[in-house]
């Protein structure tokens, strides 16, 4: 089943209503910041893309976070979106997501890399994101 919003997920298993886990939630949080705080400030050609994958497993960690607090286990990152999309009303933050994952899948699956500028841009709306993400966060 191709899931079309949160409640397909919910209906197809790829997203699960569990107990809320804070410390589980508060554990992918600090991952995601250490792994923000060793990420190279020194972007070039040879390592934009690398750059925005390390990037992208952040913002996974903080939705996962944001989840998790929500009592929710979901399995695919498309489910991710949904879940910003539909339960938390911020289509605004799926745009973005949705275009960042698009980004991710063509480089990880399809082996197809960025050109350093659109490199360049995605790692500039993760960084937004993961902005907006930590405010959500802070009042969750």
């Amino acid at each position: 089943m191709k899931e079309s919003d949160f409640e397909d997920c919910l209906q197809s298993h790829a997203s699960l209503k569990i107990t809320p886990d804070s410390q589980k939630s508060k554990s992918l949080i600090e991952t995601a910041d250490e792994r923000i705080k060793y990420i190279s400030k020194d972007i070039h050609d040879g390592n934009a893309n690398f750059i925005f994958e390390d990037y992208y497993s952040s913002i996974l960690e903080y939705l996962h976070s944001l989840a998790l607090n929500d009592g929710y286990k979901i399995s695919n990152h498309v489910c991710l979106g949904f879940y910003l999309k539909d339960f938390l009303k911020r289509s605004d933050l799926f745009i973005l997501f949705d275009d960042l994952r698009y980004k991710r899948n063509s480089l990880v699956y399809y082996g197809k890399r960025m050109e350093y500028n659109v490199a360049i841009d995605a790692i500039e709306k993760s960084k937004k994101l993961i902005k907006d993400l930590k405010e959500l966060l802070k009042f969750n």
